[in-house]
């Protein structure tokens, strides 16, 4: 393929049997784009084998596929035309195989729906339809196929325009054109047919031609999601090299980036890359690397994005079109892994708005779940907040998957952030609150016996038994003062209650969100609770505080390498004295009323 000619990805999709691979076959048979020899090849093969041959052949490649009459997995094929190269995608249209429809469906700039006229629009033109829609392909054309099965009836085509010109406008798009088509003819494939003068519009070839190329990334703001910030040691090399692909736009040495959601910011020191030297730019769509003036702490997830240009947006809560593929419906209260870009983090339905029933064309408003297969739109929330764009602005940073046990069970788009305040995370504190009983001693009256408040202390910081060490001497001088302290580890917390839980990101989440739920119960019961938590974010203590409500906390920091040291509320850039670091958090506690200065 020539490379100096633009390129249009285009996916060809339909119900079952609806004949795209027939179309896509006989297109690549008339254009002669196929191999020398390659059509005679099938014919031959068909020949031989007593089977009659089909242009479907030609896309087919797996035996299984062939034997069972249906595409299962995707098939590119590469045609040229006088204007563009053309990478054009077949996407399975059984109901079982929607993740590869999807999966080819969001590489692609345009599509090719196609309707079988004697058939009429199944359940899965519809779905297709939505999933074209929610994926962000907005030139969509319809090919109204085997018209020569109802002898080129005018009336069949007008109805199926009428009826999927409605369906389409409830979904919020259109089709730039309905072609009705004969695969296994010819008809209307690259020349104009005479068997339906009726029809004016383009052939197949022409609307190919007449999509338009969507606007190029590099020409958008600049979006890096980082994948992992690697650090080097030999030969006196103290770079820290920010790792991504570039999603749109470019940067170049001397930029000011932010990244979000920290929004941490820098400048762009040097662009880096393997066994190459004096690059000048980091552009899309390439894998880059870069190196920053300011040394910050970031993780693997932010997205960097340039100073002075349109931002991502920032939320735990988005409004998204959502479609499920699970065996398993997708239910409220259950964890399940949401990956948008370099970012992984836990996340839950929140709240369903409704979800489309295909076959129907009708909206179910008051469904629970969402079941296999099924599409609509809902509110996501994350368990910390992350940076992200509304589809329409920015396809790379606005669509996700979920995942359920290892495995791809959904996908879609984010719509909007959501306005809403009542998170769900909020809603259980505020339930957890209202329903909590007490016994008869009041905080007061426990305050007194005890000559202290309660009180959850965090030390947080670099990965470090230094670190420990320190929250638990802290621990023993407060009990050699008689007053009640108890120090627990975060280990406690997953080995202890769920030696199964593997430490990972998803589980870290949930440790901590019981490390907060058992600081309630402690702070509750008059005790100074303490613990040592590794490289704590803005927003795990911000989490760790509202567990915690309404009872007081206390960030310790150790070290300046943590993601949030400056939110801290104590700060130790290295642990010289030990007991002068104690000394200092016990005047803390003293001036902030949780300690007496001395108890006898």
């Amino acid at each position: 393929m020539s490379e100096n000619k633009e390129h249009l990805k285009v996916v060809i999709v339909g119900h079952v049997d609806h004949g795209k691979s027939t179309i896509l076959g006989r297109l690549l048979a008339d254009t002669g784009s196929l191999p020398e020899g390659k059509l005679e090849a099938i014919k031959e093969s068909c020949r031989k084998n007593a089977k009659p041959f089909e242009y479907a052949f030609l896309l087919d490649a797996l035996k299984n596929e062939q034997s069972q009459g249906i595409t299962i997995d995707m098939a590119r094929c590469f045609f040229k035309t006088e204007k563009r190269n053309y990478i054009i995608i077949d996407a399975p249209g059984h109901i079982e195989f929607l993740k590869n429809m999807c999966t080819g469906a969001a590489k692609a700039d345009t599509a090719l729906l196609v309707i079988d006229a004697k058939e009429g629009i199944q359940e899965n033109s519809k779905r297709h339809g939505y999933m074209l829609s929610m994926l962000g392909v907005k030139q969509i054309a319809v090919l109204i196929n085997k018209i020569d099965l109802v002898n080129y009836d005018i009336k069949v085509y007008n109805n199926i325009v009428k009826d999927y010109t409605q369906f389409l406008s409830s979904i919020g798009i259109s089709a730039l054109n309905f072609i009705p088509v004969s695969g296994i003819d010819g008809e209307n494939i690259t020349v104009s047919s005479k068997k339906m003068k009726w029809f004016t519009g383009p052939t197949v070839l022409n609307q190919l031609n007449d999509f338009t190329k969507p606007e190029h990334p590099i020409q958008k703001a600049f979006r890096m999601p980082v994948q992992d910030i690697y650090k080097f040691s030999e030969d006196n090399d103290d770079r820290r090299i920010v790792a991504g692909t570039v999603e749109s736009g470019s940067v170049r040495p001397g930029d000011k980036v932010v990244f979000l959601p920290s929004e941490k910011e820098s400048t762009i020191k040097s662009i880096e890359g393997f066994n190459v030297q004096h690059l000048t730019e980091a552009k899309v769509p390439f894998a880059s690397a870069v190196t920053l003036t300011k040394q910050i702490y970031i993780k693997p997830g932010e997205i960097m994005c340039r100073k002075g240009e349109t931002l991502p947006q920032i939320s735990s809560r988005f409004t998204v079109n959502l479609f499920w593929l699970g065996k398993s419906p997708m239910v409220k209260g259950k964890n399940y892994k949401l990956k948008l870009a370099s970012t992984r983090v836990s996340a839950e339905l929140a709240e369903i708005i409704n979800v489309l029933d295909a076959s129907e064309l009708s909206s179910e408003n008051n469904k629970q779940q969402f079941d296999r297969h099924d599409v609509g739109e809902c509110i996501i929330e994350t368990s910390k907040p992350i940076a992200f764009d509304p589809v329409r602005e920015f396809e790379g940073t606005g669509r996700f998957v979920i995942v359920d046990n290892f495995e791809i069970v959904g996908g879609g788009i984010i719509i909007e952030k959501e306005k809403g305040s009542n998170t769900v995370f909020q809603q259980h504190i505020n339930n957890r609150e209202y329903s909590w009983e007490t016994g008869l001693i009041s905080e007061k009256a426990r305050t007194a016996r005890n000559h202290h408040k309660g009180k959850f202390i965090v030390f947080t910081g670099d990965n470090s038994e230094e670190k420990n060490d320190l929250a638990k001497k802290l621990e023993s001088s407060l009990f050699n003062m008689s007053l009640n302290s108890y120090y627990m580890g975060i280990s406690n917390v997953y080995k202890g209650l769920d030696a199964d839980l593997n430490y990972n990101y998803q589980s870290r989440e949930e440790h901590i969100r019981r490390m907060g739920e058992l600081a309630r119960i402690m702070t509750g019961a008059g005790l100074i609770f303490i613990t040592a938590i590794e490289n704590l974010d803005k927003f795990e203590q911000e989490k760790l505080e509202k567990l915690n409500f309404p009872n007081d906390i206390v960030t310790i920091n150790i070290g300046n390498n943590s993601p949030d040291a400056e939110n801290a509320d104590l700060l130790f850039e290295k642990i010289d004295n030990t007991d002068e670091i104690v000394n200092t958090i016990m005047k803390r506690l003293n001036k902030e009323s949780i300690i007496p200065e001395y108890c006898i």
